[in-house]
């Protein structure tokens, strides 16, 4: 891994149809922690044309794996916030998930219905945030990504009113949840849930056949359906190349199994940027269903089960999974009969993801690089864990 400082640009001599000209190497980033993140892409060109393309990474390590191998289970519950610092339920989910592997916890109906919803509500509030910061890749300051930033503040505001943290939520529990939802949250997130196709109706209209988008993003950072599965690529990344694979549907996971919805993907074996914003925009009209249907069915009751009050594993490993927003999430435990995990282990679909970048923008001009890393949807938390 390179070392993080500043590089100047690098000229190396070619010869092209009996003419000497240079390649030039470029250093881009790393950039500031609000856009992608602490990263940084080392570019060679041939003119605007990208021959090579090797990211570089490790501005923001965290050491969140070490860390957790000395405390206690529980305590790593809130650290898993930050990994990917947009989806804090989610990583929570998969956490706990992989916790009540160890210790067979069962949950109560309640929380499995409230879980099922924050982690719907994530979805919304990941892809609804990407697209913005996808568009303003392309240029489009202001309007789309404000728009966006109305409607996830809606989404905020309501994990606030449940969790007490509109970002880092810290709500899930081994065997359930923390505390239930105050009273009327449930008919405000209705509401919320009702509005929202509306919105995405307004958003598609704005976006979806905009020629200065259709232009920037089709034909543009293709990854072929072999190249996705070969690597190892999850998530809307994948079912963009055309890979119907889900993991709601595959493990069902939780009680996905009761709801009703469909996996958008293309009917294509190469997708580009294009595809990759559309089946973000199909997703969210996914969820905005299985959240009708988990707030018409949720029963009342506990929101946590029968745990030990001493959170401590018999020597046992256990991997979990969720359909994160960005792709798979898992988590791999290795207990040893003490309260601490003897090993710890995150699956991240952002670092997974991030390793094709290079294939996709091969041959690419270097304007596209920029849209080409957009699309991924990538979080340097969960990158340098």
């Amino acid at each position: 891994m390179s070392s993080p400082t500043a590089t100047a640009p690098n000229y190396e001599l070619i010869q092209q149809d009996g003419l000497e000209t240079s390649l030039l190497e470029v250093s881009m980033g790393p950039h500031h922690p609000s856009t992608h993140g602490v990263f940084r892409m080392d570019v060679k060109l041939d003119g605007e044309t990208v021959v090579d393309l090797q990211p570089v990474f490790g501005y923001l390590h965290r050491n969140h794996e070490k860390l957790a191998e000395n405390m206690s289970y529980l305590a790593s519950m809130p650290f898993t916030d930050r990994l990917d610092y947009f989806n804090s339920m989610t990583n929570n989910w998969a956490y706990a998930l992989a916790a009540e592997k160890l210790v067979e916890i069962e949950v109560p109906e309640r929380a499995e219905y409230l879980r099922v919803i924050m982690a719907e509500l994530t979805r919304l509030v990941n892809h609804i945030s990407l697209v913005g910061f996808f568009i303003n890749d392309l240029g489009a300051l202001g309007t789309p990504l404000l728009y966006a930033f109305r409607e996830r503040e809606k989404i905020m505001d309501l994990f606030e009113q449940a969790s007490g943290a509109r970002m880092m939520c810290n709500y899930f529990r081994f065997g359930g949840l923390r505390n239930d939802v105050p009273e009327g949250w449930l008919d405000r997130t209705r509401e919320v849930v009702d509005r929202f196709p509306d919105f995405l109706d307004e958003y598609e209209k704005l976006l979806c056949e905009n020629e200065i988008i259709l232009s920037r993003t089709q034909g543009v950072g293709c990854l072929s359906r072999d190249l996705a599965i070969s690597a190892g690529i999850t998530g809307p990344m994948l079912r963009a190349s055309g890979v119907n694979y889900d993991i709601r549907k595959v493990d069902q996971y939780g009680i996905y199994n009761r709801f009703k919805f469909r996996v958008p993907y293309t009917d294509d074996d190469v997708g580009d940027c294009y595809d990759r914003f559309m089946i973000r925009m199909l997703e969210m009209r996914e969820s905005i269903e299985i959240l009708k249907q988990a707030l018409r069915d949720i029963p009342g009751g506990d929101i946590i089960g029968k745990a030990p009050k001493i959170f401590k594993p018999k020597p046992a490993e256990a991997y979990a999974r969720v359909e994160g927003p960005k792709g798979e999430l898992g988590f791999y435990l290795i207990a040893d009969g003490t309260p601490k995990p003897y090993r710890y282990r995150v699956r991240p679909p952002s670092l997974i993801n991030l390793t094709v970048l290079r294939d996709m923008c091969l041959s690419q001009k270097i304007a596209d690089a920029v849209v080409i890393l957009g699309s991924i949807d990538i979080v340097l938390g969960e990158v340098d864990r």
